[in-house]
């Protein structure tokens, strides 16, 4: 299904990769509509492609709202969530009300309208402690984060939904995404605190936690792949860079890349709550079915992520 004149919801598409997704979406010629409450996302986000589409500041939990945004819709792309694990921690009935009865809110309205396909914004949250590596997508789902359990119940019912009433459904398990308009996470942080101070540098945890980064274009070019992929309807696929490295090694690479050669660094030997050792992605499936393979080395991306954050 090509996305072209096709009607496009994205919600929460004025956050990070959400408003990636959208600028792609009009590059491609959709009709594209934008949901978001503005809590997180912000208007800047949206500035490249705001004069091609519509956007509406609404909450997805109104879900009389939402059908009547539905009606017209053909794809819809599902990311409005609290993506913040710590924040779930602290605030575990919000981060539910936002992430499950809001994904309950968008998949029920989906019904009785013209909708084709939903492309879901998982996470790689829902797998929990690592059985095995890399994590492929059989890989048993045991969250350990409020966070993960409550997206993993909008991928559980999403796929009830296309049993149960024949909606076409995709979930795509996030890694770790970084790149511009970034707010927050491991790559920015680190980034942004050299830049504050280049001589020092204070990083959460041991730096032995190992992430599997990609740059946010990609990220969002996976998600149109699966939006106009048949072969990715009732698929859950991850997304990752395909080159895992632990922190110390991208601390390393970091400072290589911004040639900072007297930096002092300093591990606190404690992370967050919540957060997983080891996050190493299978994303075999996705090339195989999606075509999907990033493009964008990390010693790349760390220079467009820094040269942005120094134009802010």
């Amino acid at each position: 299904m090509k996305l072209q004149n096709k009607n496009v919801l994205v919600t929460g598409g004025a956050g990070f990769i959400p408003s990636h997704i959208v600028d792609l979406l009009v590059d491609r010629g959709a009709h594209v509509t934008v949901v978001d409450t503005l809590q997180a996302g912000k208007m800047d986000n949206l500035q490249k492609s705001l004069p091609e589409i519509e956007f509406i500041k609404a909450d997805i939990q109104d879900r009389e709202k939402m059908k009547q945004i539905m009606k017209k819709q053909d794809v819809v792309m599902h990311l409005a969530a609290n993506a913040d694990v710590p924040y779930s921690v602290r605030n575990p009935e919000y981060d539910f009300d936002v992430n499950a009865n809001g994904g309950f809110s968008i998949l029920h309205s989906c019904l009785n309208t013209n909708v084709q396909k939903v492309v879901y914004a998982s996470t790689a949250a829902v797998y929990g402690t690592a059985k095995y590596k890399p994590i492929d997508e059989v890989h048993p789902v045991e969250p350990v984060s409020p966070y993960g359990a409550s997206k993993l119940s909008t991928e559980k019912l999403g796929m009830a939904y296309q049993q149960t009433y024949g909606l076409p459904f995709t979930a795509i398990r996030i890694f770790n995404i970084y790149g511009e308009r970034q707010p927050r996470y491991v790559m920015y942080d680190l980034l942004k605190k050299l830049y504050q101070n280049p001589k020092k540098l204070t990083v959460l945890g041991n730096g032995e936690q190992i992430r599997d980064y990609c740059y946010v274009s990609d990220a969002a070019r996976c998600f149109i792949l699966a939006a106009e992929s048949e072969k990715s309807v009732g698929e859950v696929f991850n997304l990752a860079g395909g080159n895992p490295v632990s922190i110390k090694e991208l601390v390393t690479l970091i400072l290589k890349t911004l040639d900072l050669t007297d930096t002092e660094v300093q591990f606190t030997g404690k992370s967050w709550q919540g957060d997983l050792k080891e996050l190493l992605a299978d994303t075999q499936k996705a090339e195989k079915i999606l075509g999907f393979k990033p493009e964008i080395p990390l010693t790349v991306g760390v220079k467009k992520l820094h040269d942005w954050l120094v134009r802010q």
